[in-house]
C-alpha cells in the first residue's frame, strides 16, 4: 500500500543516509502526477478545469502535467460536452495502453479475478472452482492464471494484489482456519512473471472499498464487518485500514464474545467466529457441523427467507427452526458489533457477506441485541449500521484499490516512466 503521505526530498528517512538522497529527489518530482491519477480515479469523468480547482492547480500547471501524463501513457484525454461559454476542456480517463493490476479473490470454495486500469473500473472478470483444498493445488491454479494475464499483457500489468480469507502477517499467510491452511507461502502467484505481489485479508480490503467509494464513503471512521466462514473486519480510518503490527489487526472473529467451552480452529477458545456463520446454525439445529459453512448457512438463511430450493439437504429441518436458529446467529452478531461500536466509535458501521442476511432474517432479534448491547449514552444516536454497497465483490474491489495504491505511488510511477 502507499505511503501515509510523502516525505520532502531533503529530509532523511530514518535509518537512511544521504546516499538515498538522489532516488527519493527522483520519486519527488512525482507527487503531482500521483495526485493527479488519485482525482482521476476517484472522481470518474473529471475534467481538467475541475482537476485544476481540486488540487489548487494553475492552468498552465494542469495543462503541463496531463501533457507529461499523456506521453507517459498514463493518461488520455477527450473534449468535454460543452457547457456555455468559456474556455474548452477536456475530460481525463486512463490511457488505452496503461498500467493494469490484476487483482484476486481468494475464497474458501472458489476464486475470482479481474483486471484494473488506473480509473479503478474490473474488467476481464474470470472465476474458478478449488479442484482441491491443498494450498499447492490452489496456488498453483492461481499462478497459471497470473502467469496467463501476464502473457496477454506484458508490461503493462505491474501488480497482483490478493483477497485471501486468512490472517496476513508481513504479506503472508499465517493462518486460514477456514481453509484448514496454516503458515503459506504465496510467492509461486508471481514466480514467473516477478510481479509484485500485495496480500490482504478479505474482509480488510473489503472495508477499504466500503470507506472510499462504497456504503461508508465520506465518514471519518468506519467499521467493516464481514461473514462467510467466521466473522473479519477492519477499522478504517480516512481510507486506510488500522492493521496494527505486521498487518495483523482486525481478527474480530477470535475476540471470546462466545461460548468458552468451543475450541476455534485458530487455537482460542469462545471466539466469536463459531456464533456467527453455518456452523453456529447447525449447532443450534442439531445438525453436525458442515463442510461448508458458508454454502450451508446461504441455504438455511434463504429457507428462513422462502426461497429454498429442492434437495438442498434441508428438506426435513422446519422452517420455524431454521427461523428459531437465524434468530439466535443474528443476536449473537449484533452484540458483537455494539461492543465494537463502544470500544472504536466509528461514524458508520457496514456489513457484507452473510452478515446482511443474518440481519435480514431475524431484523428485530438483531435491532434489539444492538441496542441492549450499547453504552446507554450511545442509544440516542447510534452509529448507523448499513448493507455493504459492493455485496460479495467488496473484497475484489478493495484488491483493486489496494493495487492501484501501490501502481500510483511515486517510486512505481518513476519506474514506469523509466521503463518506456
Amino acid at each position: 500500500m502507499a505511503s501515509d503521505g510523502p516525505r520532502r526530498s531533503g529530509d532523511a528517512a530514518p535509518g537512511t543516509g544521504t546516499g538515498d538522497r538522489p532516488e527519493r529527489a527522483r520519486t519527488a518530482r512525482w507527487r503531482t502526477a500521483a495526485d493527479v491519477l488519485a482525482r482521476v480515479r476517484g472522481e470518474p469523468g473529471i475534467t481538467r478545469a475541475e482537476l485544476a480547482r481540486r488540487l489548487n492547480l494553475t492552468t498552465g500547471s494542469a495543462t503541463e502535467i496531463t501533457a507529461r501524463l499523456r506521453e507517459l501513457r498514463l493518461l488520455s484525454e477527450t473534449p468535454a460536452p460543452a457547457r456555455g461559454r468559456g474556455r474548452p476542456t477536456t475530460v481525463l480517463a486512463p490511457h488505452p495502453s496503461g498500467p493494469l493490476v490484476l487483482a484476486v479473490d481468494l475464497r474458501q470454495e472458489d476464486w475470482r479475478c479481474g483486471l484494473a486500469s488506473l480509473d479503478g473500473r474490473i474488467h476481464d472478470l474470470r472465476q474458478g472452482r478449488h479442484a482441491g483444498r491443498e494450498p499447492g493445488a490452489v496456488l498453483g491454479a492461481l499462478g497459471e492464471v497470473v502467469a496467463g494475464a501476464w502473457r496477454r499483457h506484458g508490461d503493462r500489468l505491474r501488480a497482483v494484489s490478493l483477497a485471501v480469507p486468512a490472517t496476513v502477517r508481513d504479506g503472508r499467510i499465517v493462518q486460514a482456519s477456514g481453509l484448514g491452511w496454516g503458515p503459506v507461502e504465496l510467492g509461486a502467484l508471481t514466480a514467473r512473471s516477478r510481479l509484485p505481489l500485495l496480500v490482504g485479508n478479505d474482509a480488510t480490503l473489503a472495508g477499504v472499498a466500503e470507506a472510499r467509494t462504497g456504503a461508508a464513503a465520506g465518514a471519518g471512521t468506519a467499521l467493516h464487518l464481514l461473514v462467510e466462514v467466521g466473522v473479519g473486519g477492519a477499522l478504517i480510518v480516512g481510507g486506510r485500514p488500522v492493521t496494527g503490527a505486521g498487518g495483523t489487526g482486525g481478527e474480530y472473529g477470535h475476540m471470546p464474545f462466545g461460548d468458552r467451552a468451543l475450541r476455534c480452529p485458530c487455537g482460542a477458545r469462545g471466539c466469536w467466529d463459531l456464533e456467527v456463520d453455518g456452523r453456529a446454525l447447525a449447532r443450534h439445529l442439531g445438525a453436525p457441523a458442515p463442510r461448508d459453512p458458508r454454502t450451508y448457512a446461504r441455504r438455511v438463511l434463504a429457507r428462513v427467507a422462502g426461497r429454498e430450493a429442492a434437495g438442498d439437504g434441508l428438506d426435513d429441518v422446519p422452517i420455524e427452526a431454521a427461523a428459531r436458529a437465524a434468530g439466535v446467529v443474528a443476536g449473537s452478531l449484533a452484540a458483537g458489533i455494539a461492543g465494537l461500536v463502544n470500544a472504536h466509535a466509528p461514524d458508520v458501521v457496514t456489513l457484507g457477506g452473510l452478515a446482511v442476511h443474518l440481519r435480514a432474517a431475524a431484523s428485530a432479534r438483531f435491532g434489539a441485541a444492538y441496542a441492549d448491547g450499547l453504552m446507554s449514552f450511545r442509544r440516542d444516536l447510534p452509529p448507523p449500521v448499513l448493507d455493504a454497497a459492493y455485496g460479495d465483490d467488496g473484497a475484489l474491489h478493495g484488491a483493486v484499490a489496494v493495487g492501484l495504491d501501490h501502481v500510483t505511488s511515486e517510486a512505481a510511477l518513476a519506474a514506469w516512466a523509466d521503463a518506456l
